[in-house]
């Protein structure tokens, strides 16, 4: 009998051996299983329970720009998107209070009197607003007529306010905030608006959002937004449909649907926009130089080979304008190269040096009107003694004087334009930051508009006498029309034309663009503008086409 007890003892422990072993190894098996990634998990519509929103909301820090970790940004994008249609359709809960997203649920009815407020104060969960109160500086107003307008029957409409922290991550960032260049979303949050899977869309009335925020930089633009989801493979801010309404202490968005909105800040000059503005205006200035000189010594030439060159106005204020410009280019070149190594003062001066030739390229750009004016306009009684020295007292000694006088303000220095993370885009010597504004204001921005705003008025008036006489003289010449309209546009590069399109910039980078790259070839349209007046064998061609009518009706008698 103790064989077999001491064999059944034998058995007992090599059983308890194998299953410590079997113990251990699925214990092992268990330390070395990967941890579970919940924002590559596919999202089911009904995982949005306390614990499955919190682990999906750790997923807007989790999925960064740097990180190569995985993270299906698309999927995640889509499980939010349906969390509304979830909370009107599917939720049996009135409000959502979490860390991550506040939301308002509640049933009205469809055929309500007046238009719906609401209040989205941060770190708070979405109120109705009554009549009685004020409004309050973040909120939603509904207009009455979007709840009539609803498709189906139903006399109770359940809706959803919803505000979304999506955090640093790339989580409805898309392709426009992909780039390092200070773009970002106004305090990553998302305005989320829902009556469930109903899309509603082209409202009668727009529905209004208003984001406060501080005064924003004036190099920053603010865009009213809504997330498109069929935009690219994962989806991106689109703006059709929501027109912006910017102030000083907040902006109001007001869109023709529903779905989640937010604020877009971008800087207007980011660092790529301002580095490839830089290439543009360094080739274009040197190009424009280039002819600049090119003009001079034509003007030159041409006065030591004619004597009836030298008592005509009109080359020598063309010629002061070219002059005045290329020193503007030099200095900006120099300026835009090294600003940031020099002292304080040397910066000063060179601020103050470019400051006056800029209003000296203002000022011979307004003499170029006045002379228009006087030949075109006026005509008759327009005898001036001394009239070229009069003009380079005005063109030369005006921007002098308002110089010196910006100079004893000390308003010249280093100055900086910066994105919203405070990073520098583009460093010259010009005017001081801050303190130096409104001198900027009057003595830039009010000088250039003064002569902008007068050049025009003589331009539309000198094209009108233009192309009256073409149409007087249809009969009898060919063409007319096309040499008025070539006269037209040699005469808007004397008077700076192109310089308006400073008022357009604003609108876009487009315009931005086109602001820099035509204003840095004024150069070259000034000298084929000369070239085709006064160049030998061209002129006489000019003068008989009625392309240089305008320009070389210019009498000796101003002398």
């Amino acid at each position: 009998m103790a064989a077999p007890r001491g064999l059944g003892a034998l058995l007992l422990l090599l059983l308890l051996l194998l299953l410590l072993l079997l113990l251990l190894a699925s214990g092992e098996e268990r330390h070395t299983e990967k941890p579970r990634n919940v924002c590559l998990e596919h999202n089911y519509e009904d995982s949005y329970d306390t614990l499955n929103l919190g682990d999906r909301a750790e997923c807007f820090t989790k999925c960064g720009w740097s990180e190569s970790g995985p993270c299906d940004v698309g999927n995640l994008q889509r499980y939010w998107l349906n969390y509304e249609a979830h909370l009107v359709e599917k939720s049996g809960s009135e409000t959502v209070d979490m860390p991550f997203v506040k939301a308002l649920i509640r049933n009205f009815r469809a055929d309500t009197e007046e238009d719906l407020l609401f209040s989205l104060q941060p770190a708070q969960i979405p109120r109705q607003v009554t009549k009685d109160e004020d409004k309050p500086p973040d909120r939603v107003r509904l207009p009455k007529s979007l709840f009539g307008a609803l498709p189906g029957n139903g006399s109770v409409v359940r809706l959803a306010v919803t505000v979304l922290d999506i955090g640093p991550g790339n989580i409805f960032k898309g392709p426009r905030l992909s780039q390092d260049d200070g773009s970002r979303v106004l305090n990553n949050h998302l305005v989320g608006l829902s009556v469930g899977h109903t899309p509603v869309t082209r409202l009668a009335e727009p529905l209004e959002i208003a984001f406060s925020h501080q005064r924003l930089s004036p190099n920053m633009t603010v865009t009213c937004v809504f997330w498109d989801a069929t935009k690219g493979p994962t989806g991106d801010w689109s703006s059709k449909g929501c027109s912006t309404e910017p102030g000083a202490k907040g902006t109001v968005c007001r869109c023709d649907h529903l779905t989640f909105f937010a604020l877009l800040l971008r800087p207007v000059l980011d660092q790529a926009t301002a580095k490839a503005l830089k290439h543009i205006s360094w080739a274009g200035c040197g190009v424009s130089m280039v002819f600049l000189a090119f003009t001079i010594g034509l003007y030159v030439a041409l006065r030591l080979s004619r004597q009836r060159f030298k008592s005509e106005d009109a080359p020598k204020i063309h010629v002061s304008l070219s002059a005045s410009l290329f020193l503007l280019n030099l200095v900006f070149f120099v300026n835009l190269e090294s600003s940031s190594k020099v002292s304080d003062a040397t910066c000063g001066a060179r601020g103050a040096v470019m400051h006056y030739f800029l209003l000296c390229v203002f000022t011979w750009m307004g003499l170029e009107a006045f002379h228009l004016y006087l030949l075109v306009i006026k005509v008759f009684n327009t005898y001036f003694g001394h009239y070229f020295l009069k003009l380079s007292l005005v063109g030369w000694g005006l921007p002098a004087l308002i110089v010196v006088g910006a100079g004893s303000a000390n308003s010249y220095g280093l100055y900086a334009i910066r994105d919203l993370e405070n990073r520098t885009s583009l460093e010259l010597c010009w005017f001081r930051d801050g303190t130096a504004v409104h001198a900027l204001y009057v003595t830039v921005h009010g000088y250039f508009f003064s002569t902008f705003l007068f050049s025009a008025v003589v331009l539309a008036l000198v094209a009108w006498k233009i192309f009256t006489l073409s149409s007087a003289t249809a009969g009898k010449e060919r063409g007319q029309n096309r040499k008025g309209v070539l006269t037209v546009l040699g005469l808007s590069s004397l008077v700076g034309a192109t310089w308006g399109l400073a008022v357009l910039t604003p609108l876009g980078l487009s315009t931005v663009y086109a602001f820099t790259l035509l204003n840095s070839l004024q150069g070259v349209f000034i000298f084929c503008w000369f070239a085709t007046l006064y160049f030998p064998g061209q002129s006489s061609t000019a003068s008989s086409s009625g392309t240089g009518r305008v320009d070389r009706a210019q009498s000796t008698s101003h002398e």
